[in-house]
C-alpha cells in the first residue's frame, strides 16, 4: 500500500448527528469499519487525507488504529446533498491477496469514424479483483469504429489477475450517427428523386 493511503483512525464511542457534526467541524470524517464476520468498529477519520483518497473509485484505506494495521475497502461516502460535504463513510474489511467484486469506471479513448458520436450506455464494468490490485479505471478505445459498432463487456480488454463479472453481452458503447445528419441524408435524397423524376419522364415521352 501506498503512504498516502495510510491513514490513522481514532476509536470513537459517541454517536448521534450531534457528535458527528462536531467531529466534522473539527476536521474529522465519521466512519464505521465491518466485514468478515467481525462487530462493526466505529471510528474517526481525518477530513482533509481522506477527501482526497476518496476520490478515486474503489479506493482502499491501510488503517492505522491503535497501532493495528486493518486494510478497509470504500464501500460507501455519504455526502450533503447541498454542499458535497462528506458525512460518513462505510469501510468493508479486506485483506491482502482477498478478492472482492466492484464496479471500475470506464474511460473511453481515440475517435470514432468522422461524423459519428460515441454513446456511453454503461459507464462501469464489473470486476473480480485483488482488494490491494483494484483499477482506477479500464480503458476502452473507439479508435476508427464506424456507424453501427458497438463494444459489449466481453470485448474490453482486461486488466491482468481481473475476472469479469456478469453478463459478456451487456452493450456498454455504441457507435452512431446523429439523427439530424441522418434527416439531412435523407432529405438531400429525396430531392435528389424528386429532381430526377421529371427528367425521366421527358426521357420517356
Amino acid at each position: 500500500m501506498s503512504e498516502d493511503t495510510t491513514v490513522h483512525a481514532e476509536l470513537r464511542s459517541s454517536f448521534g448527528k450531534g457528535f458527528a457534526r462536531r467531529l466534522r467541524a473539527a476536521g474529522k470524517i465519521p466512519a464505521v469499519i465491518y466485514g468478515h464476520g467481525t462487530e462493526p468498529v466505529h471510528v474517526a477519520l481525518p477530513g482533509h487525507q481522506v477527501s482526497l483518497i476518496v476520490r478515486r473509485a474503489n479506493a482502499v484505506l491501510d488503517l492505522d488504529i491503535e497501532g493495528k494495521s486493518q486494510l478497509a475497502l470504500v464501500k460507501d461516502v455519504q455526502k450533503d446533498p447541498v454542499h458535497q460535504i462528506i458525512e460518513h463513510i462505510d469501510l468493508l474489511v479486506v485483506k491482502k491477496g482477498e478478492k472482492v467484486t466492484v464496479e471500475v469506471p470506464l474511460v473511453v479513448t481515440g475517435e470514432s469514424f468522422s461524423g459519428t458520436i460515441v454513446t456511453v450506455d454503461v459507464a462501469t464494468i464489473t470486476l473480480e479483483v485483488e482488494a490491494t490490485h483494484i483499477p482506477e479505471h479500464v480503458e476502452v478505445s473507439v479508435e476508427g469504429l464506424q456507424e453501427g459498432a458497438h463494444i459489449t463487456a466481453g470485448d474490453v480488454t482486461l486488466p491482468k489477475g481481473a475476472t469479469l463479472v456478469g453478463d459478456a453481452d451487456l452493450l456498454l458503447i455504441g457507435i452512431s450517427v446523429p439523427a439530424a445528419e441522418v434527416a439531412e441524408e435523407n432529405e438531400a435524397a429525396a430531392e435528389a428523386e424528386a429532381e430526377a423524376a421529371p427528367a425521366e419522364e421527358a426521357a420517356a415521352e
